[in-house]
């Protein structure tokens, strides 16, 4: 049996630059009606670069939702309708200042499935060239690149926190050593 929920009814209560709020009635699958708030979110890009000698790119920025500083691979939000594997191969230059010639395709993670729609899709990177960075005029990070074990084992010991670098960390190494990802294009 699939499990549902339909959307009898939906009120807008927010509309922001990142994102938007809807208060929604729903049927349930007993028949019974409940409501949902849900946070309208374009979604996200992220990109895993990883250097021939295995080490990997991180960037470290002050979240202040969370009022720290994280480790996170280079990522962006979407707008609108716009490609998200060209957001990622975007982001990965303008935070890290590097070009790719070769991708793969990681996924998409949900990040927060209880009341947002937010998508993040992520690609690992290989075959490296270094261009330059050019940050936002209200973004400020420094970029770090560390060996792919070291980089797993911060978030096996909770050091990475964030939900999107540490998916695609622990995927992309597991890829790597199945064999089906080469570090070298």
């Amino acid at each position: 049996m699939s499990h549902f929920e339909e959307k009898q009814s939906s009120q807008e209560v927010f509309s922001g630059r990142v994102f938007q709020v809807t208060v929604d009635q729903v049927k349930l699958e007993n028949g019974k009606t409940s409501q949902r708030e849900v946070v309208h979110h374009h979604g996200g890009a992220c990109i895993a670069a990883l250097t021939a000698e295995g080490e990997i790119y991180l960037v470290r920025q002050f979240r202040y939702a969370f009022g720290e500083e994280l480790w996170e691979l280079p990522a962006g939000k979407l707008e609108a309708d716009e490609n998200p594997f060209e957001a990622a191969k975007r982001e990965l230059e303008e935070e890290a200042g590097i070009t790719a010639s070769q991708y793969f395709d990681l996924g998409v993670l949900y990040p927060t499935v209880g009341y947002c729609s937010e998508k993040i899709y992520i690609w690992a990177a290989t075959g490296l060239q270094s261009t330059h960075q050019h940050l936002d005029e209200d973004e400020f990070l420094s970029v770090e690149k560390m060996p792919l074990e070291q980089a797993v084992q911060l978030v096996l010991e909770d050091k990475i926190r964030d939900g999107k670098t540490a998916f695609a960390l622990l995927k992309l190494n597991t890829l790597l050593q199945q064999g089906k990802i080469s570090l070298n294009p």
